[in-house]
């Protein structure tokens, strides 16, 4: 059978590569023929990427699209070449045929029916290219491709948790900061002691006024029980004045 079954969109599996990150691609399948077709896809790691639906059936001209997950990575390969392949296989199916029918069975050519196939390659990109980390694909003989679980339920939480810690590649930078900031915090430390020194002082101080005032009250409380009358030392005054008076007035009457 000559006759090509599917056109497939793009030609190649392109991923954006960023280590601890999943990422995803969409490939779409048209159906050329005016009967029924099923296609199943495999690839050579199938631990490595998720493809959903792996299996399916596509009108007749009709289209159906499929998106292959690659699963987070923890090593980056060298130059970002990969040599990872995915294989897709079409076959003509009987009108009525349901999705529950398509067995690994529908694609053995071992029963003499035709089955398409058609292999595309893995390639990897840089969240920003440059000409350093171009994707560089091998080839190899032979593939040995295996068919795609695809998992009830994918945890991308799961695998954050369980991939080490990336070293930052601005390390250095980060370093210098630390350093700076732990400066800054040192001599914020050299204030705020500074300031409980200045704030225990200016505590002290003031205890010691209160007890002046204190002191203070307490003596003019002395001062209203007495009544205001101070203590006198020596002779009160105007009885010196009345003295001197009368010494002058009998010296005067002694040496006239």
């Amino acid at each position: 059978m000559a006759e090509e079954l599917l056109e497939i969109r793009p030609h190649e599996l392109k991923f954006i590569f960023e280590l601890r990150k999943q990422s995803s691609c969409s490939i779409q399948l048209r159906n050329k023929t005016d009967q029924y077709v099923a296609f199943k896809v495999k690839t050579t790691s199938p631990k490595k990427y998720c493809v959903r639906p792996n299996i399916g059936i596509i009108k007749p001209n009709g289209a159906s699209d499929f998106t292959v997950t690659m699963q987070a990575q923890q090593v980056a390969p060298p130059v970002l070449q990969c040599r990872d392949k995915f294989l897709i296989q079409g076959t003509v199916i009987p009108f009525g045929t349901s999705e529950e029918d398509v067995t690994a069975d529908t694609f053995d050519k071992d029963s003499g029916k035709y089955v398409e196939e058609r292999k595309l390659k893995v390639v990897l990109t840089s969240p920003v290219e440059s000409p350093s980390l171009l994707p560089v694909n091998g080839e190899r003989k032979q593939d040995s491709f295996f068919e795609t679980i695809v998992p009830k339920d994918v945890s991308s939480a799961g695998v954050e948790n369980a991939s080490p810690p990336l070293r930052d590649p601005e390390g250095l930078d980060m370093s210098e900061d630390f350093k700076e900031l732990r400066s800054k915090l040192s001599l914020v430390d050299s204030k705020l002691k500074e300031a409980e020194l200045t704030i225990s002082r200016l505590t002290e101080e003031r205890s010691l006024q209160n007890q002046e005032r204190d002191a203070l009250k307490r003596d003019l409380e002395m001062l209203r029980k007495t009544g205001g009358r101070a203590i006198q030392v020596g002779f009160p005054f105007l009885y010196v004045c009345a003295v001197a008076l009368f010494a002058l007035a009998i010296g005067y009457l002694v040496h006239p």
